[in-house]
């Protein structure tokens, strides 16, 4: 199996098993949202809790150029120690929801 698609297996494991967990109820969803196409993969909340609407992300993660960018978590699981010990290469994670600047100073790729 060539290396983007374990990627994309390795997110979309992430993903579901977030999803699996995750609290919801008659009116409030986890939603997995896959795009293969364009490597954009999410796990969202969605619904109504009495008269609040409820949509929002919990995690989002790209490929972009070969690397794993995770764009949003919104957990307590560090998501890029879990991709570590799913072998994936450090240099190959990029946190994105840090600025380049602060990326640099993490064990993990600058993007």
């Amino acid at each position: 199996m060539d290396k983007l698609e374990q990627y994309r297996q390795f997110v979309q494991q992430i993903l579901s098993s977030h999803a699996e967990i995750a609290t919801t109820t008659d009116t409030v969803k986890a939603e997995l949202i896959f795009d293969r196409q364009h490597d954009h993969y999410q796990l969202a909340y969605v619904g109504w809790q009495g008269d609040k609407r409820v949509f929002g992300p919990v995690m989002h993660f790209d490929i972009i150029d070969g690397k794993i960018w995770i764009q949003y978590n919104g957990t307590e699981e560090s998501v890029a120690q879990r991709l570590v010990e799913m072998g994936v290469p450090s240099s190959d994670i990029v946190i994105g929801f840090h600025s380049a600047f602060k990326r640099q100073f993490t064990p993990y790729g600058n993007g």
